[in-house]
Order: structure tokens, then C-alpha cells, then sequence
């Protein structure tokens, strides 16, 4: 089941897409159809994603048997007022509005040598590296713009899985913790690869890697999309492929199966530190091709467009910003 954020007429709502990607049914509306059938009140977790995410299974389940009862009575045309063609509705983040939202650093071995300055050393397997991003400034949905402000100079892609938690996850044994996911997402963990707000004397280690850091939280650095893909769908992360594209031409590609550190471990990890809720995302680490490789990146009017298999395609453009 594919789950998705979108607007109509003003109207913010969640919904599920069907018939190839090209219907999205409005699962609120579906819902109250289908318990008047069934004789029954209808549930009061369509009301967004994030409480569709905190109803947990019984909230996938009730939005899953929705979504076939509303498919089957489209005969493959929406109605325009409960079910719209996904390209007459404007799509959101699939999570607007998550509490947490972690990234990792050097995931994939490809990526920490390319370039040929660097080669995985052994801490590369120890212990994954784990930051966080700003949700509430950095998350922008499928066709909203990324935005260079006057203190960016090199403003680059990272192409990746990103995995949405289902259940409230504590200290979350690796071998359990799929059983944690409520599904996947695209993510581009935008970064600002030369950030330098103020000169200083010198630059020590700890001030280039909070210089770095700094980076990632610019305001929409992290776009997500088109919808989330439940993990019924996707029971292994693992096999997925990951490109991003930029003006047409593809910059990265690999296959998830290449991460040092596997979704379940990731989880277990943050979990040992940190109380995982639903609708928390992680974002697994990007694969080589950064344009920081060759020097090349976004620039006002680039189109950026990341694909995964079994999942879709995210898409934005990039602007500048006046501030």
C-alpha cells in the first residue's frame, strides 16, 4: 500500500495510491463510506499521517481494507471528490510533520572512497553515525523547491532510503526491529558541503565537523516523497535500487544492499540512545556520486529527481532564496 500526504481546493489530507500511482483515494472519505456499509462508526485516525502513523498496524489495516473497497468501486475513473488523478492533487511530505528525523554519515563504502581521498577504515563497521536535521524547516514535499540561501556556495544531493517508524521503539533488538517500520520513503539529505557563516583564525577538527554539520540543517534540506511505501510491500530494504538524476542525467546509483549498516541494525543503534515514535524517520546514508566529487553542484533551476525501486521517483526543483 502506497500512503501519501496531498492537498486539493486548500485542503490538506492523507490518502492511499492506487491503479498504478495514478489515483489517490481519499482515505477519510473512504473509511466513512465503507462503515456505512459495514454498519459501524468510522475511524478517527484519517486525519493525518502522523496519527494514521501512531494507530499503528490497526490504523495500515483500516487504511489498506479503505483503500480496496474505494478501488473497486472507482471502475478506474476518480470521482473528483473522494478519489482525484494523482496529477490534479498537490503532494506533500508524506510525514509533514515528524518529531524526529535522523540521517546517517558514511553508509555505503562507495561513497566514503569516492574521490579517492579517503578508504573505509575499520571505525567504518564499528558505529554508525547518526545526526539529526530540523523537521519543522527541513522537510519539503515532492515538487516544492530547494532553496540556496546567500550563505550556501555548494549545495549537493545525497540520494536515499529513508524508513518510517511504525511503533514507539526503546532499546529495539536488531532481530525485532523490522517489526518496528511502518514503511519507506525517498529522501534527499541536502548538504552544504562548504558552509562558512563567519571567518575565523583558524579552523580546527571540531569546528570543520560542526562546519559540516551546520550543513545539513538549512531550511528545506530535506525533501521526502512522493508517498510512503508500507513495509508489507518492502519486507526486505535491502534489495532496492537508488538513483538520482539531475537535469536528466544520473549522478548516483547502487542498490541499498550495499549498506555497511543494514536498516535493522541502524534501528537497533538509535534506539539504544533515544525513544523512536511513529512517524519518526531515519534516512539510511547516500551511495557515491555527490557532486562534491567533481566540484559540481545544484544550482537556481536544476531539476533533481531521486528513484527507488518499489518505492517511485521524488522530484524537486532548486532556487535561490533571498535569505
Amino acid at each position: 500500500m502506497k500512503l501519501a500526504t496531498y492537498s486539493v481546493g486548500g485542503s490538506e489530507s492523507i490518502g492511499a495510491v492506487v491503479a498504478n500511482d495514478t489515483i489517490v483515494v481519499d482515505l477519510a472519505a473512504a473509511d466513512r463510506a465503507l462503515a456505512q456499509s459495514e454498519n459501524r462508526e468510522s475511524h478517527p485516525f484519517f486525519t493525518d499521517m502522523l496519527t494514521l502513523l501512531e494507530a499503528g498496524a490497526e490504523g495500515r489495516s483500516a487504511a489498506q481494507q479503505a483503500a480496496a473497497d474505494a478501488e473497486k468501486r472507482l471502475n478506474g475513473k476518480p470521482d473528483g471528490e473522494t478519489s482525484f488523478a494523482v496529477s490534479d492533487v498537490k503532494l506533500r511530505a508524506p510525514v509533514p510533520n515528524p518529531h524526529k528525523l535522523f540521517c546517517l554519515a558514511g553508509n555505503y563504502q562507495d561513497h566514503i572512497e569516492e574521490g579517492g581521498t579517503a578508504k573505509m577504515q575499520i571505525q567504518d563497521k564499528e558505529t554508525p553515525r547518526v545526526f539529526m536535521k530540523p523537521p519543522t524547516s527541513t522537510v519539503i514535499g515532492p515538487g516544492d523547491q530547494i532553496l540556496i540561501p546567500p550563505i550556501a556556495r555548494s549545495v549537493d544531493w545525497e540520494g536515499e532510503l529513508a524508513v518510517v517508524i511504525g511503533r514507539e521503539a526503546k532499546g529495539v533488538q536488531a532481530e525485532d526491529a523490522l517489526d518496528y517500520v511502518a514503511g519507506y520513503t525517498v529522501m534527499n539529505d541536502v548538504s552544504e558541503r562548504t558552509l562558512e557563516i563567519k571567518k575565523r583564525t583558524d579552523s580546527r577538527p571540531r569546528d570543520e565537523w560542526f562546519d559540516w554539520l551546520n550543513g545539513k540543517w538549512l531550511d528545506t534540506f530535506a525533501p521526502q516523497g512522493p508517498w510512503i511505501v508500507t513495509s508489507d510491500e518492502i519486507t526486505d530494504p535491502h534489495t532496492l535500487d537508488i538513483s538520482t538524476y539531475v537535469n536528466g542525467d544520473r549522478k548516483q546509483h547502487n542498490n541499498t544492499g550495499q549498506m555497511l549498516y543494514p536498516v535493522d541494525k541502524i534501528i537497533e543503534y538509535i534506539s539504544a540512545i533515544i525513544t523512536l515514535e511513529p512517524g519518526d524517520l531515519i534516512s539510511t546514508g547516500t551511495i557515491s556520486g555527490v557532486g562534491n566529487t567533481t566540484g559540481t553542484y545544484m544550482q537556481p533551476g536544476d531539476k533533481v529527481e531521486i528513484e527507488i525501486s518499489g518505492i517511485g521517483r521524488l522530484v524537486n526543483t532548486v532556487a535561490a532564496s533571498e535569505k
